[in-house]
């Protein structure tokens, strides 16, 4: 019996390549951001542009990524916790970052257990990562296996902020850190201030400080009214500083260090004459395209807030410094990750120039918002004290001034926020502000 021959096969022989992976646009930026992060020290926001544009992102791709990131900082300290006992010895960090980024799906974004192993698998391919695969594999699949039982027993809010943080927080009360953290954990609303008499989204919540909150995710620029300058984005603790500088109609004020406008805004719409100061050119830039969006009537000058000088003695300022920024982390949770203690010392020297240089601004009689985004006493607390120091005289809040929020005001005067408050609303960013007049 003859036996039939084989066809001959179309296909070249020699070693099998496996097809290159599909791009993947979301996590090759969320990859991008969180290692400029934990490996660089660089803020995400400094990431993602470059990234999207390497990688041809879409809008969609790059809000994604932007989420995929966040998640995965927010929950660092945890993700890091879970997979230790996955992992015989410790992985390069940009394997760690993967692997994080596939937990982070599995475990906080209800992400389809095939689609968090896989696209973790092809990002370690795609970035000349290959001989992780393997590893990466092995570990997620055992993570989807266990599922949520891998977190009994972990104390998330303590191991999701850094120990100088968490150990700096005490100060602000008991449990406070621990509060702060849980604020910290979830992804922040769109908080957005409203033009007087314009109408409130559909979906808006008004908050007891007058802001409007809309749910997590909710696009600004396709809300009705946003291209007529009916409303801009501010969180409700950041609307508190220009409030409470109380300013008047045809009052010569001054906003230093003003971009994005948000409190430049809150001032000019009280019919004051509103100087707005920025330094950075590129902030300036998204400064006066806020201001035109609303059709604001502001001076806008690029300038050293430190150094500049106005053609007359002010009757308010508002300073909201330079800082550490630690009071944002719910919406910019690679903070927690970036800033360092020592960072605090080139801060507060600046922080000190502006106040004086703001003092020297003031006519006699006028006063002055110190604000700060920061959660550290280093830059609020200390910075008020050297304000008085410096020949401020000290203009308490007052409990009628923020009736809406008695917790914020701090038995000194002063006001304090922070993201444990109105936890059940959502939360709020953390500030400081301290308010002072010039002596006659």
């Amino acid at each position: 019996m003859t036996t039939p021959a084989r066809p001959s096969s179309s296909k070249p022989r020699g070693k099998f390549r496996p097809a290159p992976p599909q791009p993947d646009p979301t996590r090759d930026v969320a990859f991008d951001i969180l290692c400029g992060v934990v490996e660089h020290r660089r803020m995400l926001e400094n990431s993602l542009s470059r990234s999207a544009t390497a990688h041809q992102a879409e809008a969609r791709d790059r809000a994604a990524a932007h989420r995929l990131a966040a998640a995965t900082l927010r929950h660092m300290g945890t993700l890091r916790t879970v997979l230790e006992p996955f992992l015989k010895k410790e992985p390069p960090e940009p394997v760690r970052v993967a692997l994080m980024m596939g937990c982070a799906q599995l475990l906080f974004l209800e992400t389809p257990p095939h689609a968090a192993v896989g696209t973790t698998v092809s990002l370690l391919r795609r970035r000349k990562l290959a001989p992780f695969a393997g590893l990466a594999n092995a570990v997620l699949r055992r993570v989807a296996t266990s599922g949520p039982s891998v977190l009994e027993g972990l104390d998330q809010p303590r191991l999701d902020i850094p120990s100088w943080l968490w150990t700096s927080w005490a100060g602000l009360g008991k449990g406070v850190p621990r509060a702060i953290a849980q604020g910290i954990s979830h992804e922040a609303p769109l908080d957005i201030t409203l033009r007087p008499g314009a109408q409130v989204p559909e979906g808006g919540i008004t908050l007891p400080n007058g802001s409007v909150r809309l749910p997590a995710g909710t696009r600004v620029t396709e809300l009705p009214g946003y291209e007529d300058g009916a409303f801009w984005v501010q969180d409700a603790a950041a609307t508190l500083p220009a409030r409470l500088l109380n300013v008047q109609a045809n009052e010569q004020v001054a906003d230093l260090c003003a971009a994005p406008g948000g409190k430049t805004a809150q001032l000019a719409i009280t019919g004051a004459q509103v100087t707005a100061v920025e330094n950075n050119p590129t902030r300036l830039l998204r400064l006066k395209e806020n201001m035109a969006r609303l059709g604001l009537e502001v001076r806008t000058l690029q300038a050293d807030a430190a150094t500049w000088q106005p053609d007359a003695p002010l009757d308010a300022i508002l300073l909201d410094a330079p800082c550490s920024a630690t009071g944002t982390a719910r919406r910019h949770p690679d903070v927690l990750w970036v800033k360092r203690p020592r960072d605090l010392t080139t801060l507060t020297a600046m922080q000190d120039k502006l106040l004086a240089a703001a003092r020297d601004m003031l006519r006699p009689g006028g006063r002055l918002v110190y604000a700060v985004c920061s959660l550290q006493e280093e830059e609020g607390p200390a910075r008020a004290r050297a304000a008085q120091a410096m020949g401020l005289v000290p203009m308490p809040f007052t409990p009628e001034e923020l009736a809406f929020l008695p917790e914020a005001l701090t038995p000194e005067g002063w006001l304090r926020t922070h993201p444990g408050l109105w936890l059940d609303k959502g939360g709020m960013d953390g500030f400081f502000a301290a308010r002072f007049t010039r002596a006659a």
